[in-house]
């Protein structure tokens, strides 16, 4: 697992910003549409307490005309973490709050004065609670990658337009500048014509190996596995661990993500980041690549191919392995990462700005972009059609390294070709356990 110790390292830093109310940070003052304008206040009503939704709620609480109500988790002590942190801020702003917490995402959902939920649990149960916040008529900023399964993106997809919500996915990396800056070159033609592309995310997920360990007492473990099989037991890497009184948080990512049974390795992690980009480049939303192949058979790295003969591969582009997306054209090249940008001609460069300070998840701007979608109605800048896309690849990534072969792709109707024997197929969803359903 070097990848996943090399990406904790870049985010080492951030925990400096989730030790409390001194370190939230500060959203840039210009959001993607100007002032954003306040007029009644958005209740938002959090769903998963962890790491991630910590980040979340540190730049939520700082927009105008938000105001957050409820959170739910199904352990007791993120809970405790979660109300402690809401009232503590609103109280240093001289502002009156009441905030609920529960253990059932259903009970959040019931309430009739949320107006929007932001959903950070893991993967698997992502489209489940985001179909039941739709039907219940609520927005949903959902974390990334937007669903466990092909099948449950086409499900979440129908959800949302046919009960008129607003959805965006946290894919942050669409509201940097960098990355902005680098698909428009690409885009616009500065690069030429696309060869190829480099978009690395690491490796795909590997059987599930932890020991078993005693539940903690306030954790609710049949609730965090969800639909997922009851026979996987219990490891406190999986949701880890923090305490209230010392402060302790959460000191590594959960690490459900890292194993088939309960994620899609390093591919979904991090390609609903890079894939993302790569995808968007390409002019590729809302459409895919016609085959995926995988590691093995002499290759060390999956790649997809577009019907414009464009190739992708999940390749290094440096010698560190970063973690970012390469654009060849036959007029030049350019790299972009987080906080990276580097072309074969300076005339490509983009001019550095001031930024905040701070966790990536909250130094850009894409959470004020889902108010404003919000407050207009209007689709925010990654909607579930573009997440659903950009999952797929993720998705059928694993689906070709699970089936050791190239799978072919119709990205128009979402149909595996050749699958004579099924097998493809048979992997775009999984069966839910007893009591728990999609729809």
């Amino acid at each position: 697992m070097k990848d996943q110790k090399r990406t904790w390292s870049r985010r080492q830093f951030i925990n400096s910003g989730i030790t409390g109310i001194a370190g939230m940070m500060i959203l840039p003052k210009i959001a993607s549409s100007g002032k954003l304008p306040v007029v009644a206040d958005i209740r938002l009503g959090f769903i998963g307490m962890g790491q991630q939704s910590m980040f979340l709620l540190n730049g939520f609480l700082q927009i105008p005309g938000v105001k957050v109500i409820a959170g739910c988790d199904v352990y007791g002590v993120k809970r405790k973490r979660f109300e402690k942190r809401v009232t503590a801020f609103y109280t240093k702003a001289g502002k009156e709050s009441k905030v609920e917490t529960y253990e059932k995402y259903q009970d959040l959902l019931n309430r009739t004065d949320i107006d929007a939920v932001v959903i950070a649990v893991p993967d698997h149960s992502h489209a489940m609670i985001a179909i039941a916040a739709c039907k219940a008529g609520k927005d949903v900023y959902l974390e990334k990658p937007m669903t466990f399964t092909i099948k449950e993106g086409q499900e979440l997809k129908k959800a949302v337009r046919q009960y008129n919500r607003i959805l965006a996915i946290g894919s942050q990396q669409r509201s940097d500048p960098e990355f902005q800056h680098a698909v428009n070159l690409v885009q616009t033609g500065a690069l030429g014509k696309i060869t190829k592309v480099n978009a690395y995310v690491g490796d795909p997920p590997k059987p599930y190996d932890l020991p078993a360990e005693p539940i903690p007492a306030d954790l609710n473990w049949d609730l965090w596995l969800g639909s997922l099989p009851e026979s996987i037991h219990y490891n406190s890497q999986l949701d880890p661990p923090i305490s209230i009184n010392p402060e302790k948080n959460e000191q590594f990512w959960g690490a459900w993500r890292w194993y088939k049974e309960t994620g899609g390795g390093f591919t979904t992690d991090w390609g609903a980041h890079m894939f993302d980009i790569a995808q968007w480049g390409l002019g590729m939303d809302k459409n895919g690549p016609v085959e995926a192949s995988p590691i093995g058979d002499g290759t060390e790295y999956m790649s997809f191919k577009y019907a414009s003969g464009v190739v992708m591969t999940s390749e290094p582009f440096d010698g560190i392995k970063t973690k970012g997306v390469k654009f060849w054209g036959d007029k030049g090249w350019l790299e972009v990462a987080r906080g990276y940008f580097r072309a074969s001609d300076p005339k490509f460069n983009l001019e550095k700005k001031d930024t905040s300070d701070g966790p990536y998840e909250t130094k850009i701007p894409h959470q004020l972009n889902f108010i404003e979608s919000v407050r207009s109605r209007k689709d925010p800048v990654v909607s579930v059609e573009i997440g659903h896309s950009s999952c797929t690849v993720c998705n059928l990534g694993n689906i070709a390294c699970t089936l050791k072969r190239t799978v072919k792709w119709n990205p128009a109707t979402e149909i595996f070709i050749d699958d004579t024997d099924g097998a493809a197929t048979k992997l775009l969803h999984y069966e839910y356990r007893k009591g728990w359903k999609l729809l």
